[in-house]
């Protein structure tokens, strides 16, 4: 929280972007913020009472974000705070050379390619953009792309594939754009072609997902040797609301649907749809973007490196392994130790 002084002198707060879970931490951090100005602008020592709340706050936070329901964890891959693929294009990144346009229809930006180099090692990066501001948000339609948006993501890896560099995707879109010129300019057939063509491309491919990952619009670019997540984010087949209205004819059954999907990340590393959950920060990716950034750029790099050893076959034939081997019989058990 921030204040805001009114005209007559008094002050009022005015709330910083947060989630309805995060209201007793959110006023914890205005009350050590307010001691802080005081002894600022005062000769009172109240560093005392500071480094006790600092000590009650991050208690706080550990006891919260450790009692989080999948609903809470979608919401936090929501919040408007998070780092998006600007931010990282800006922090993980010492080289980027957008490429734009399908050679067909034309440009999308909701998904963004380009050649990229960090720490000495180039590679393709394709990622979904969301946008930061309401206004890039609509020019991006909220990370939800067209057609076009996966023909050139498709597009843009066949020539990394024929330059020799791995690819890197970053995952962060509620869904394919569900518009009817979308579909009539073959949604569904771009998407089921990249996720084909991806399983033959002889580079290695490290996918992260670093807020929301929704059905065949995040797995248009998802297909890897390596699929990572961070903590807070979620892979679904459909989006908890999505799943609500069609099962029980009402939105307000988000939060059972978000139980009954299973798309945390600590679930999708069980069975075998992840293969590495990034950790966050306390409080989620929003409270310290570029740690969050950092961590998740020396973890693709460690993969890159690893990957790099493989020839072309093997790497190819070890991808196809791993995704038939998705939630086997029996990868995922409850309570009681029987399969679901």
């Amino acid at each position: 929280m921030v204040k805001k002084k009114k005209k007559g002198g008094s002050s009022q707060i005015q709330e910083k972007p947060g989630l309805a879970f995060e209201r007793p931490i959110l006023e914890m951090e205005q009350k050590i913020s307010e001691l802080k100005s005081l002894a600022a602008s005062t000769k009172f020592d109240l560093n005392g009472e500071i480094v006790a709340l600092e000590d009650r706050l991050k208690k706080k936070m550990q006891e919260v974000y450790s009692q989080l329901t999948p609903w809470d964890r979608v919401n936090v891959a929501r919040h408007p705070d998070r780092p998006v693929t600007g931010d990282y294009v800006r922090v993980m990144l010492d080289e980027f050379l957008e490429l734009h346009g399908d050679r067909l229809f034309g440009e999308d930006k909701a998904i963004v390619t380009g050649l990229a180099r960090m720490d000495g090692v180039r590679f393709l990066l394709v990622a979904h953009r969301k946008g930061k501001d309401t206004k890039e948000r609509l020019e991006c339609n909220f990370g939800c792309a067209h057609p076009e948006g996966y023909r050139k993501a498709l597009d843009k890896m066949r020539l990394a594939e024929k330059l020799g560099i791995p690819i890197v995707t970053l995952i962060n879109t509620p869904g394919a754009y569900p518009g009817i010129g979308a579909e009539e300019r073959g949604q569904a057939r771009a998407i089921a072609l990249n996720i084909m063509e991806m399983f033959r491309l002889k580079v290695p491919i490290v996918c992260v997902v670093i807020g929301e990952g929704g059905s065949g619009g995040a797995l248009g670019i998802g297909v890897g040797d390596k699929v990572l997540i961070l903590e807070h984010a979620y892979y679904s087949v459909i989006s908890p609301e999505g799943c609500a209205a069609i099962l029980w004819k009402s939105g307000e059954k988000a939060p059972e649907a978000a139980e009954a999907l299973r798309l945390t990340s600590d679930y999708l590393l069980r069975l075998g749809v992840v293969d590495e959950v990034i950790p966050e920060p306390l409080g989620g990716a929003h409270r310290d973007p570029r740690g969050t950034i950092l961590s998740v750029k020396q973890t693709i790099l460690r993969h890159l490196k690893e990957l790099g050893k493989l020839p072309p076959e093997e790497l190819m034939e070890r991808r196809y392994r791993k995704f038939r081997a998705i939630g086997e019989p029996g990868i995922l058990e409850d309570e009681g130790g029987e399969p679901q």
